[in-house]
């Protein structure tokens, strides 16, 4: 384990902070990371910043891991910097940064993201099984070298395919902390627009563009056409031609529409932002997808941002590491799990009493709530009819208590929240919104 702390603060002092040992004793702003050594050759990067409340101390507040998307997104970079961390890119405070209500642990995975490295080729995750083995070794180490989270409530957050991997970690977890393997307050885990159904996602692409006028009737028929492709895919268990032929129907919506954004519909599909990365992949498919979904969270501003002062600040990233560098390989290593669906894990964790979020943005596409209602009512677990029965209620935001700002249920240990004006990501486009959110689901505060 290698790990440094620093004081968080203005921006010059953020890169500039000396490094305390990491067991000292923490304090309202403080932050530290490193690296674990998870099995030979692989080794993954974390980030943890204390909660910086302005009323409470770290100790009453949760601890939130959060898992960024992909895979092959790095948390420690786009979720921390774009997205809930205390700073933004331009390293200025951010307004409804998370770190105000909880502590907030960021995390490279699957290996090979972020930070996270391996020295052999051999070393990628290939499933979520192996994700999830990763994630154990992480979490145990953790926890043991940060005791004093040990009894402080913890939830995991994730957006996009990182809350496949949130739902696979969480069932795992629950295990490790029965058998005293893993010593933590597991508290629950929030799905931001996340990947449980792929084949749901898919299907439902066609009918929702359709219903806001982004297809006609022909558009509707071809992209409906292409997504039965990937539906026969799936259901003959090639889920690796699957992932191909997704590729191939996010390119009719597309050509549909005019280039439409997948994370965001109100906006066009641009990569004007984006470094120009042409990854060596085994097919133009695989090619397509990654710099269509991976490429973004790597904007040159970012790219600058982690691989220059941020790497100077952590001074423990190896000489032979370039942030992202192996993003390319983590997600083509996944190909074969890619559109496998996890509806059943979900199933399991509710089973199992665990608090189990659900939450989407109305602007969506690449994983539109359509297509998550549709997964949500294939669930077996007992308490679907009665929450199915309720009428949704309004969250209002403190800066608008006149605009509705999403609309939830909750029954049971099950919620659901539809967030308004709002794409894929979430934070970036209701950071008001969000972090009502957090406090919501981690019982903070009432609607």
């Amino acid at each position: 384990m290698i790990s440094s702390m620093g004081r968080l603060g203005a921006a010059v002092l953020l890169l500039l902070g000396s490094a305390v040992a990491a067991g000292s004793a923490p304090e309202p702003g403080k932050e530290a990371w490193g690296y674990v050594s998870i099995r030979q050759d692989a080794n993954m990067f974390w980030w943890l910043y204390y909660a910086n409340s302005p009323t409470e101390n770290f100790t009453a507040l949760p601890l939130v891991m959060w898992l960024q998307g992909g895979p092959g997104a790095s948390g420690c970079g786009f979720g921390n910097f774009k997205e809930i961390g205390p700073l933004n890119t331009d390293l200025n405070p951010r307004n409804n940064s998370w770190v105000t209500a909880a502590s907030l642990l960021f995390v490279d995975n699957p290996v090979g993201t972020g930070y996270s490295y391996t020295t052999d080729a051999k070393a990628f995750a290939k499933d979520l099984s192996m994700i999830v083995t990763d994630m154990m070794v992480l979490l145990k180490e953790f926890f043991n070298m940060k005791p004093e989270f040990q009894n402080i409530p913890f939830y995991i957050f994730a957006e996009s395919y990182g809350g496949k991997m949130a739902a696979g970690i969480s069932l795992e977890l629950i295990k490790a902390v029965q058998l005293n393997q893993i010593k933590c307050r597991f508290a629950g885990v929030a799905l931001g627009d996340s990947w449980i159904s792929p084949l749901d996602s898919v299907l439902s692409w066609g009918p929702y563009l359709y219903s806001i006028s982004l297809l006609d009737d022909q558009g509707l028929a071809e992209v409906n056409s292409y997504a039965e492709r990937v539906q026969a895919a799936i259901e003959a268990g090639d889920f690796q031609h699957a992932t191909e032929l997704w590729s191939v129907t996010e390119r009719v919506v597309e050509q549909n529409t005019d280039g439409v954004n997948f994370y965001n519909i109100m906006t066009k599909q641009t990569d004007s932002n984006s470094p120009q990365i042409v990854p060596l992949m085994r097919n133009s498919q695989l090619v397509s997808l990654y710099n269509r979904h991976i490429v973004p969270l790597q904007s040159t501003s970012l790219d600058w941002l982690m691989n220059g002062p941020i790497r100077k600040k952590l001074k423990i990233i190896p000489d032979f590491v370039k942030w992202g560098g192996q993003s390319n390989e983590v997600f083509s290593n996944m190909e074969g799990d890619f559109m496998r669906p996890v509806i059943d894990i979900i199933d399991k964790l509710l089973l199992a009493d665990v608090n189990v979020t659900v939450y989407n943005g109305q602007l969506d596409l690449i994983v539109d709530t359509l297509g998550q209602e549709m997964w949500v009512k294939k669930l077996k677990w007992p308490g679907l009819s009665p929450f199915s029965r309720l009428r949704w209620k309004p969250v209002y935001t403190p800066s608008k208590p006149s605009d509705t700002a999403a609309f939830y249920k909750q029954y049971q240990n099950f919620a659901f929240f539809w967030i308004l004006k709002a794409g894929h990501m979430i934070p970036s486009d209701q950071g008001e919104m969000a972090l009502k959110l957090l406090r919501m689901v981690t019982g903070q505060v009432k609607p």
